[in-house]
């Protein structure tokens, strides 16, 4: 039961009725037995500055969770990020301090590589494509070439952005062969769908089916969208008999991460 003493957190999107975090975090707080909760904010994106504002002076707010559309925008409107946030542009985590101030991380490839250790898949060595170059993209591509990825393809929709994505790796990590493009005619031993596509009923598929053929009987299909749990792609992969990576297995696996940038899992709080 949420009181006037419970300490909250937040998660800010739109839509937000797909998102998982709420039941996790609920869920951990519960058995913790901490008088904490998250609420889901469903947030138009030209509000979303009003809401940073507020929550300066949100006085029993710790933190809150940011997802699809907002996570380059309270990238803007915060007051610092971790190395990696600040290369990326986005923040998925913003933690609330005790005089108002926000810092802000972003943990969506830190949680993707744990997924994927939990599914027995490592990217040493490996080749990958990404279709989606936006916040939780590039937070996944950075992960993936920071974990020895040998090369990787980035696709997107809007090209320039892809190409942005793909040399701005390259040029941070220059052991992994970089591009970006159109769809090579090629096998990835690990393909990755960090997009929106998937969550409509009647979206194509985020790659051509030659793709899905093409992943080697030992590699991986990954999906970031959680509603549906089983998208077309993971279908159809699966169908091939390969291993595939929901998009809750992420989400699930990062909380710890969020929990901890937030200052409400792993650490003694006081106030704020």
């Amino acid at each position: 039961m949420i009181g006037s003493a419970t300490r909250l957190v937040a998660i800010i999107g739109t839509p937000i009725a797909q998102v998982k975090s709420p039941q996790n975090f609920n869920a951990y707080f519960d058995a913790a037995r901490h008088d904490r909760a998250m609420i889901p904010v469903d947030l138009r994106s030209e509000q979303v500055e009003d809401f940073v504002n507020a929550v300066r002076g949100w006085e029993n707010l710790d933190g809150f969770v940011v997802t699809v559309p907002h996570k380059t925008a309270v990238a803007r409107l915060i007051d610092d990020m971790t190395p990696r946030a600040q290369f990326l542009g986005a923040a998925n985590v913003v933690r609330r301090l005790a005089d108002g101030r926000l810092s802000g991380d972003m943990t969506d490839g830190e949680g993707f590589l744990q997924a994927l250790r939990e599914n027995d898949f490592s990217v040493e060595g490996k080749s990958a494509m990404l279709v989606g170059a936006g916040g939780a993209g590039r937070a996944i591509g950075h992960a993936l070439a920071e974990a020895g990825l040998s090369d990787l393809f980035v696709s997107d929709i809007d090209t320039a952005r892809a190409a942005t994505l793909s040399a701005q790796l390259a040029e941070a990590f220059p052991h992994v062969v970089l591009d970006a493009g159109a769809i090579p005619d090629r096998a990835f031993d690990l393909v990755v769908n960090a997009s929106p596509c998937g969550m409509g009923d009647a979206d194509p598929l985020p790659v051509p089916q030659a793709v899905i053929d093409l992943i080697p009987a030992e590699g991986l299909a990954a999906d970031v969208v959680t509603s549906p749990e089983r998208t077309r792609f993971l279908a159809l992969a699966a169908h091939r008999g390969l291993k595939i990576q929901f998009g809750h297995e992420m989400a699930r696996a990062q909380l710890t991460a969020l929990g901890r940038a937030m200052g409400v899992i792993g650490e003694t709080q006081s106030h704020g």
